[in-house]
């Protein structure tokens, strides 16, 4: 906290919270805050983020699972708003891989706004060894693509078991992710349009899946 910061009623309420969890408070000079942006007088100091195990976050699954796993997401920003709209739309997790994908920054974790703290996001080796372990659990694989070769909103295994893929920016699904989903579908857009980012694709697959999920509940 920075010294001779105004003292407001937000600032008392972190400072009470602060003392009921015992967490320690530590005042210095506002210039050794400046690294950190938008800071305004006060900053969080947290352990790195922990991933979820996939097994454990499957085990505890209540209801029809739902799980989004991407594949060449390589902007956190897209990672973080992928899982605030798993959390808005009723997903369970998100998956991301090792090697070849945005991990849980600090910049994934503020464009999710707090919804990283409520959803589990699962770290995997590899992705197609992944998606082959949940089909045989009963799970129906959809990729998401520009050129699939069904529309989202004919998903007729919507209330089933779900892994949705997402394709990475500008690349869509890898060759190896796409010959093992069950089906590749697409968002039915304007002929002016050849493609939606990353996100903005998820969220609106999520948005239809929930909806059909909804409906027959």
């Amino acid at each position: 906290m920075a010294r001779g910061i105004d003292i407001d009623d937000r600032v008392r309420e972190i400072v009470e919270l602060a003392r009921e969890k015992k967490i320690p408070i530590e005042e210095c000079a506002r210039r050794e805050l400046d690294a950190y942006p938008a800071h305004q007088g006060i900053a969080l100091r947290i352990s790195p983020y922990v991933y979820k195990e996939f097994d454990d976050v499957r085990g505890k699954v209540e209801g029809v699972p739902l799980f989004v796993a991407l594949d060449g997401v390589t902007d956190p920003r897209n990672l973080g708003a992928i899982v605030r709209s798993a959390c808005a739309f009723g997903a369970h997790g998100v998956v991301v891989p090792e090697r070849r994908s945005a991990g849980m920054s600090a910049v994934a974790w503020k464009a999710s706004a707090g919804a990283a703290a409520r959803t589990p996001v699962t770290q995997i080796r590899n992705l197609v060894a992944t998606i082959q372990e949940v089909q045989k659990e009963g799970y129906f694989v959809i990729g998401l693509d520009a050129d699939g070769e069904a529309l989202i909103g004919e998903l007729a295994a919507a209330t089933e078991p779900l892994l949705l893929i997402v394709g990475g920016e500008g690349k869509g699904l890898s060759r190896l992710v796409r010959e093992h989903c069950d089906l590749v579908v697409s968002i039915p857009m304007s002929s002016e349009m050849e493609s939606l980012n990353a996100s903005i694709a998820a969220a609106i697959a999520l948005f239809s899946i929930s909806e059909k999920r909804k409906a027959i509940n």
